[in-house]
């Protein structure tokens, strides 16, 4: 009787639902809390500098203004860092520095040290700075490489200037491109950040740095779920470059390109939409140089897949100038290997895109269209070799395509438009079913679009 009511009772102990285990963050905070600084950087105001915050980060804090700013004559902006080294080596986001007069570093026993900047890169919003000090604090370094979705991770920093104030979450995503930054796979977490949360660190249950906390993405200021982080990999490459030279070198292949879309793909005879197009290669570029053409598909570079567009740039940045490498594009429907040595990326990547003449382009499609011829003054004003501009777009495939009247049609199909003639020609070829790809001048800028064909 006693054997059969110990089952019975162990059976229902058994069917009791079981507490679930959370992770305990006290021992790491208690490690690393002390490694983690608040950042002031002093600015002086004056009619050209009022504007503390870059503009890509005020899309971030909209509203926030006063946050960032001192009701003084100077202006302050505050952040969070951590050191990585015990002589005083700290890392923080380049926004948090920027333009700084003054850089004072408090640390978690409410000293202040004022810091020098060794050296800034805003493409990757990194910065290093540099107090005095022996056998200071510091955090230990992971690898954001080896990071995983759903992981937890926690973060120590200032948020609205409240010093160590930590918080938890998971890993949402790795890998994200942002509008504001072509150059950096961003890790996503729903960790809550904050105003004064940037620049610090991102720990991993083992207690190690796997991300530096950098934007937020909101429509009111504040947390809303969606925090990214700069991968400690790519920063701890950046910290070792500008401690060699104060900057950063990136790859180049010198290329303007768009994301492909489903019809973008079926055009181009891709299985899936993946890779990037390329929409302009810039003269005498190592694109150019390798026989890169407008109108490929970059869907792998240097052993690595290309998925969203966003990827190439990444990709290509990582790696030192000179490096070869190869490029594999789907052209004509058929993957295709080039060989190439990575260029630098200009410092003045705008001046050098300005200057830019636009090479021969392909794709933007006629089917009900009226089009005029263009002059050799007005092609070389438009930078372009060839086209013809729209004047009337019909209801028909160029409308539903997103042909727009005074968009320059400059191919058709892979095929040059030098003049309505031509146009007719190249119309007359095209096949009756399908989607073809077609490539305008809008704006200043090349872009293709997918004609489908026969109504499908």
């Amino acid at each position: 009787m006693r054997v059969v009511l110990f089952v019975v009772l162990y059976l229902i102990a058994g069917c009791q639902p079981q507490a679930s285990t959370l992770p305990d963050f006290t021992a790491l905070v208690e490690a690393n809390a002390p490694a983690v600084v608040n950042i002031s950087a002093e600015q002086k105001r004056s009619a050209a500098s009022q504007q503390q915050v870059p503009e890509m980060f005020r899309r971030f804090f909209d509203g926030m203004d006063d946050l960032f700013r001192s009701p003084s004559p100077e202006g302050e902006s505050v952040g969070s860092g951590f050191l990585i080294s015990s002589d005083g080596f700290i890392l923080t986001n380049h926004h948090v520095v920027a333009n700084a007069d003054r850089i004072i570093v408090r640390m978690q026993d409410g000293s202040e040290k004022d810091a020098e900047l060794v050296g800034s890169d805003p493409r990757s919003d990194m910065a290093l700075l540099k107090v005095d000090g022996r056998k200071l604090p510091t955090v230990k370094i992971g690898s954001s490489e080896k990071l995983k979705v759903g992981e937890w991770v926690l973060a120590i920093g200032a948020p609205f200037g409240f010093d160590s104030t930590v918080t938890a979450g998971i890993v949402s995503a790795k890998g994200c491109n942002l509008p504001s930054e072509n150059y950096v796979p961003f890790i996503q977490t729903d960790v809550a950040i904050n105003p004064g949360n940037s620049g610090g660190p991102l720990f991993n249950l083992k207690g190690e740095v796997v991300g530096i906390n950098s934007q937020i993405v909101s429509r009111s200021g504040g947390f809303m779920g969606l925090s990214f982080a700069i991968p400690i990999d790519m920063a701890m490459d950046v910290v070792a470059q500008l401690k060699e030279s104060g900057k950063v070198s990136r790859g180049w292949l010198g290329v303007l390109i768009q994301p492909v879309d489903r019809e973008l793909a079926q055009s181009f005879g891709l299985d899936k939409p993946a890779g990037a197009l390329v929409s302009q290669v810039l003269p005498g570029s190592p694109a150019e140089q390798a026989g890169i053409q407008v109108g490929d598909v970059v869907v792998r570079f240097n052993g690595r897949d290309i998925g969203p567009s966003g990827q190439l740039p990444q990709v290509v940045g990582v790696l030192p100038p000179g490096t070869k490498a190869d490029a594999v594009v789907m052209r004509d429907g058929k993957r295709r290997t080039l060989k190439l040595t990575v260029g630098e990326l200009p410092e003045d990547l705008d001046g050098a895109l300005r200057n830019a003449v636009a090479p021969k382009a392909e794709a933007d499609m006629s089917l009900g269209l009226r089009v005029e011829s263009l002059g050799a003054e007005e092609l070389a004003s438009l930078k372009i070799a060839q086209g013809v501009r729209i004047q009337e777009v019909i209801d028909g495939p160029a409308a539903q395509a997103g042909i727009r009247p005074g968009d320059v049609l400059v191919s058709l199909n892979g095929k040059p438009i030098d003049a309505p003639a031509t146009l007719q020609s190249v119309v007359k070829s095209l096949p009756d079913n399908g989607v073809v790809p077609v490539l305008i001048q809008r704006e200043g800028s090349p872009r293709f679009l997918a004609l489908r064909l026969g109504g499908e």
